[in-house]
């Protein structure tokens, strides 16, 4: 029963395998980020611009981090700022889209 006991001494928060994975850390930082940004700002009208933009390059930079992922843990952070993403584009498209607005 000891082994369960065993302390994590990984370099990384989200790696379950001992060992560091900057790459997809970064990425996991920027796209919750980023889905955090999205999912705020889709709630007013006006930032429609901030919103969609912030959920596509979100949306991108989540499809990558789930491309070159290694662990679990990782996953599960990208999947969730990947979702928050996708609802902050969709409702930025719904108001306005990305260059509603701007150009006319």
């Amino acid at each position: 029963m000891a082994q369960a006991l065993r302390p994590n001494t990984a370099g990384s928060l989200f790696a379950t395998d001992g060992k560091p994975h900057p790459l997809q850390d970064s990425l996991l930082a920027v796209t919750l980020v980023l889905g955090l940004t999205a999912f705020v700002t889709a709630m007013f009208h006006s930032l429609h611009l901030l919103s969609s933009w912030t959920g596509l390059v979100g949306i991108l930079t989540g499809a990558y981090g789930q491309f070159v992922s290694e662990t679990t843990r990782e996953r599960f952070g990208l999947i969730l700022g990947l979702g928050a993403s996708a609802v902050g584009f969709f409702l930025g498209m719904a108001h306005g889209g990305l260059f509603g607005g701007v150009f006319g």
